[in-house]
């Protein structure tokens, strides 16, 4: 009887410690969406975890459509969406929250002798009325069109800021923010548009309208290529204690500081 007892002791440990330890995996946060977003989300998760030392983060960037499928479908906790979403998404549940603000900087090779375009000149290239950078000012040389994929956050800003949707006769249709940077420092005769917060030194960013894309420019609404940065919930799904919590600290004044390290502009300032 004494051994049976300790027989039964053991295995409600054992239980118990299993539970334990699946809860303690429960305490994890997963992200998915906008490779325009990686800087500011790799921030914040870097951030909460060095706060938080029990939870583990994870972002995963496949682009704003599939993070907000993938909220949808239950894949993930929250989604990251470079632009707002459309009526029908809302209407199958999905609620957007403006994390930041972000402006889409219009970028070049270093080389190219053209400083500035305006919002007509730059929707005028994008759609073929114009194709030679002598005609805004540059050399005489083809314009070479870089975007970004459809279901992308930064074409769908672009594309609507510009009044040039389903328009645009791309080059090439790149997959990630990073790729299009990429390829623009390549050639010389290059045009694209990628996350302000994600501009490298290998590419150059142009003014448009003579407003230079700035964090200062972005927040007091003079540069008017500008997109929000979103992070997508389902409002028939719950979030986890723990995803609730780096949602709200995220949205906090506490983490406005390291928003606006990563280059872009606090929703909540």
């Amino acid at each position: 009887m004494k051994r049976t007892a300790i027989v039964i002791a053991i295995i409600a440990l054992a239980a118990c410690m299993a539970f334990a330890n699946g809860q303690r995996e429960t305490r994890s946060i997963s992200t998915d969406g906008s490779t325009s977003m990686e800087k500011v989300i790799g921030a914040l998760g870097e951030a909460y975890t060095q706060l938080h030392s029990e939870v583990g983060f994870t972002y995963n960037p496949t682009g704003s459509g599939s993070g907000i499928a993938s909220v949808k479908e239950g894949r993930c906790d929250i989604g990251l969406s470079s632009r707002a979403l459309r009526d029908s998404e809302k209407a199958e549940g999905l609620v957007e929250t403006p994390l930041a603000y972000d402006g889409i900087a219009i970028i070049v090779h270093p080389s190219n002798s053209v400083e500035n375009l305006s919002m007509q000149q730059i929707a005028a290239i994008y759609t073929g009325e114009i194709t030679s950078w002598k005609a805004v000012g540059g050399p005489d040389l083809p314009i070479v069109l870089i975007g970004r994929e459809a279901g992308s956050g930064t074409r769908d800003g672009f594309e609507s800021i510009t009044g040039t949707t389903d328009q645009c006769l791309y080059r090439q249709e790149l997959t990630s923010t990073g790729d299009v940077i990429a390829s623009v420092s390549q050639n010389e005769n290059a045009i694209g548009y990628a996350s302000l917060a994600s501009i490298k030194s290998s590419v150059k960013a142009l003014k448009v309208d003579g407003i230079a894309p700035s964090e200062e420019s972005v927040k007091d609404g003079t540069y008017a290529v500008q997109r929000p940065f979103m992070l997508i919930t389902k409002a028939t799904a719950k979030l986890s204690q723990t995803a609730q919590a780096f949602f709200d600290w995220a949205l906090s004044s506490q983490a406005a500081g390291i928003i606006s390290s990563s280059g872009v502009v606090s929703a909540g300032l």
